[in-house]
This record gives C-alpha cells, structure tokens and sequence, in this order.
C-alpha cells in the first residue's frame, strides 16, 4: 500500500484494481481454443463396422486411442482423407470427421484411391 500526504495527513493511496476479467472479443477466442482441445470422439460409419465385422477385425481400447492419436496427428498436418496402417489392418478414415470409412486387412489391399496422406501405427 502506498500513501500520499496532503494537507499535513497521511491518505493512503488505493492501487487501481486490476482483474482479471477477459476484454471484448476474448471470451470468442477462449471459447474457440477450448473448442479445439476437446476433439470429437473416433466414430465408425456402418459401412466401416459392416467390413470389420467382415473381416474379423476387432479394435480394443489401446488400439483406438492409437488411431485416436494419429488422427490427432494427420488433422494438425492438414490431412483430409487418410490411410492408417495399424499392425494387418487398414483403414480409409475422414480426419475432419474423425470417421473411419471402411477397414481391410492389409493384404486385401490393393489400389487405394482418394487419400492426401498415410500414417502407420507402430
């Protein structure tokens, strides 16, 4: 606290009171990167569950958070449509959907067409 003297007394001087309080146009921003840290959850479109179902493919925990990952990876890159590898399997997903759009094993694999990008899972 700090004083000042005036007429011979001591008055003590208030400091201007700072907060905290976000200026115009702010809480859009905030609003927004929190928007971008919470990314949507994987999905598998019906055609995707169809081919797995197909092809005996099973997804636990571990492999979709990898999956999860990666296309964490691929959209900070600016993919739009990928190829993900993940042990045997592969699987065609959107990135800006977070959807995967069909799986295969990888030996079924033959000419993929429509992707901008690739990413094996180790």
């Amino acid at each position: 606290m700090s004083f000042k003297i005036q007429h011979g007394q001591i008055i003590p001087q208030q400091r201007p009171q700072t907060t905290n309080a976000p200026k115009k146009g702010d809480f859009e921003r905030l609003y927004l990167e929190n928007l971008k840290k919470t990314p949507e959850p994987l999905k598998l479109s019906a055609h995707a569950v169809q081919r797995m179902d197909q092809r005996e493919i099973r997804l636990g925990e571990t492999e979709l958070k990898k999956i999860n990952q990666a296309l964490d990876t691929l959209e900070k890159k600016g993919a739009r449509e990928s190829m993900i590898l993940l042990e045997d399997n592969v699987f065609i997903a959107s990135i800006q959907n977070r959807t995967i759009i069909t799986a295969m094993k990888s030996g079924e694999m033959e000419t993929i067409t429509n992707i901008d990008s690739a990413i094996q899972i180790k």
